[in-house]
């Protein structure tokens, strides 16, 4: 790469480039200098944008100096004398100078200079450590299905790493231990290859579970980068009998499913009752055993064999056929409600007609009472019923009536 072409420019770098020479030379060292370059070092991944900063104490105007790791000058003050556009200037001071390199690649690693060109002249040093970021991880060694029981070997591999990544292996939220990382140089290249390996006994609960190979770096946030890898177990189907309904009654149509769950799904289905044989009325048809009409003599335990090449399963229902006229566990239910209504209704008119009749007794004995007050004061009989039937007044009617 060249310098700028104006000859001043040359000129003073050969200059301070001479100079810089010399006080390395003398390696004299300032404690409590105010004059004295402080710099910090910086880690950046590659493709990254990294600062570098170098600042003193106190001015005495003399310029800051920033050079590379081949002591080419990068900045003279705010003049710029490396043609690399990626390099920046950010911030000059009387007593700072700031730079920016852009795209850091992994040859941009190493130790960088800042220099004030006082007498003598003063340094500092920053060592700039460029990260390799680790490629997405890729999961190989399983293309096929495994039985129940088998095992399964998965291999994770990262590249272009620095320093290493580490791998690490997952089942749903649960960390997995695999075999230690192979860590790989990679030839005329700083950065590294990382491989691991993870060996699983599967089950039927490991079918379509994901596997997750995640990249631990420190140029990476966590989970950045990560792959899946979905398992595919095969097991025997676990078999269940599904009635069409729960109350089967004499004389109607009926039928009974086999479902088999398993993986793969099952392809062959056996019929059979246990202690017996199938009922003339009734079919085998694949995962359904169909009733033409029920009758009580259907009556047992049914079985169905499933099969799917893996293995096979066996579910049992008894079959229990209830007569037409039973009425059904809703209809008990809400005859059983309208037989309380109805006797709550009879209790209340029971009552009423209770009170109704103590009520016309009472006032029938207030009648009696006040046609009986005529006869207690007679002298003798015929005045004691003449007064009951009509009172005194009305005798006295009677016998002016017949003088």
């Amino acid at each position: 790469m060249a310098f700028p072409s104006a000859p001043s420019v040359l000129w003073s770098v050969s200059l301070l480039t001479v100079l810089f020479a010399a006080a390395v030379h003398s390696n004299i060292v300032f404690d409590d200098d105010p004059l004295q370059p402080v710099t910090s070092d910086e880690t950046v991944s590659v493709g990254g944008t990294v600062i570098l900063t170098c600042r003193v104490a106190e001015s005495d105007n003399s310029s800051l100096q920033w050079s590379n790791t081949a002591q080419q000058t990068l900045y003279f003050g705010e003049k710029r004398a490396l043609r690399d556009n990626r390099i920046q200037l950010h911030r000059s001071t009387p007593t700072e100078l700031s730079i920016t390199i852009s795209d850091v690649q992994l040859s941009d690693e190493g130790e960088y200079t800042c220099s004030i060109f006082t007498m003598p002249v003063r340094t500092a040093r920053a060592t700039v450590t460029v990260l390799g970021v680790p490629g997405k991880p890729q999961i190989s060694g399983f293309e096929n299905a495994v039985q129940e029981g088998g095992k399964v070997t998965l291999t994770c591999t990262s590249t272009g790493s620095k320093p290493p990544a580490k791998l690490r292996w997952y089942r749903g939220d649960q960390e997995l231990v695999g075999r230690p990382d192979v860590v790989e140089s990679v030839p005329d290249d700083p950065t590294y290859n990382v491989s691991s390996e993870l060996t699983l006994v599967v089950s039927r609960s490991d079918d379509n579970n994901l596997i997750t190979c995640a990249v631990d770096h420190p140029s990476l946030a966590p989970g950045d980068k990560r792959s899946e890898q979905a398992l595919r177990v095969l097991y025997s189907p676990v078999v269940e009998i599904q009635p069409e309904s729960d109350l089967p009654r004499e004389g109607e149509k009926f039928h009974l499913q086999c479902i088999g769950n398993g993986n793969p799904e099952p392809t062959s289905y056996i019929w059979e009752k246990k202690d017996g044989e199938l009922p003339p009325l009734s079919k085998a048809d694949g995962a359904y055993l169909r009733f033409e009409m029920l009758n009580k003599s259907d009556n047992g335990v049914y079985l169905c064999h499933a099969d799917n090449g893996i293995g096979n399963g066996q579910g049992e229902y008894t079959l229990l056929v209830q007569d037409p006229t039973a009425m059904s566990p809703s209809s008990g239910v809400d005859h059983a409600v309208i037989g309380g209504v109805v006797a709550v209704i009879v209790f209340i008119l029971l009552c009423l007609l209770i009170v109704l009749g103590r009520y016309l007794i009472r006032h029938k004995g207030t009648y009696l009472t006040h046609e009986a007050k005529g006869s207690d004061d007679a002298p003798d009989a015929d005045t004691a019923i003449i007064n009951a039937e009509g009172g005194h007044s009305g005798a006295e009617d009677k016998k002016e009536y017949f003088i």
